[in-house]
């Protein structure tokens, strides 16, 4: 994909909006930056859209609780090793839900998904 067609989105996290960080997204996605404050404002209240929001991390504290890493390297490995592990076919489920998401969000005027939001991957 061509950087030129993609917008880039991201919620206020105060590392998110860093006016370092800002810099570096407006010169890659000039004109296309969603983000509070950005090109396009976030909406105030809406919902978490990113495979990574509504899947990846809570599914990798599900799984990394169970290793128990005792330091930083070992949670980093821990991560790793659970990221490899997540089957093709999960990766399809969760970009499904995403798409669905998006219709849902798109359907909605960007309020909250209702029963989306509760469906597993």
């Amino acid at each position: 994909m061509d950087v030129a067609d993609a917008w880039f989105q991201q919620h206020g996290a105060t590392a998110h909006t860093a006016r370092r960080t800002m810099q570096v997204l407006w010169e890659m996605f000039p004109g296309k930056l969603i983000s509070l404050r950005g090109d396009v404002g976030w909406p105030a209240h809406s919902p978490d859209l990113a495979p990574c929001d509504f899947f990846l991390w809570g599914y990798l504290k599900s799984k990394l609780y169970t290793h128990r890493p005792e330091n930083l390297q070992a949670l980093k490995d821990a991560i790793r090793r659970e990221i490899a592990a997540i089957l093709p076919a999960m990766t399809e489920r969760v970009m499904r839900a995403f798409r669905n998401r998006l219709e849902e969000c798109i359907a909605n005027d960007g309020h909250h998904l209702g029963d989306i939001i509760f469906k597993t991957c």
